[in-house]
């Protein structure tokens, strides 16, 4: 669940994940997501999609990081 908001992956709504982020004991999580050797893809523009999704989700996660890195060393 991208930025713990209850958007689900890729903000597509509930029911859409894998079971595998922090809430839910989480054990592909931060580990290169849920089941990146189980996934099925019909086509390229699938995998292709899927991919940008993911690059997009790690960006935001970065982002945040640096932001709270940066708090953090200002003394917040």
């Amino acid at each position: 669940m991208p930025k713990f908001d209850g958007s689900r992956p890729w903000g597509m709504g509930p029911g859409t994940g894998w079971g595998n982020g922090p809430c839910c004991g989480g054990a592909g999580w931060r580990k290169g997501g849920a089941g990146m050797g189980l996934r099925r893809f019909y086509n390229k523009k699938e995998e292709k999609e899927d991919i940008e999704g993911e690059i997009k989700v790690m960006e935001e996660d970065l982002q945040a990081l640096r932001e709270r890195l940066s708090e953090i060393s200002q003394g917040k």
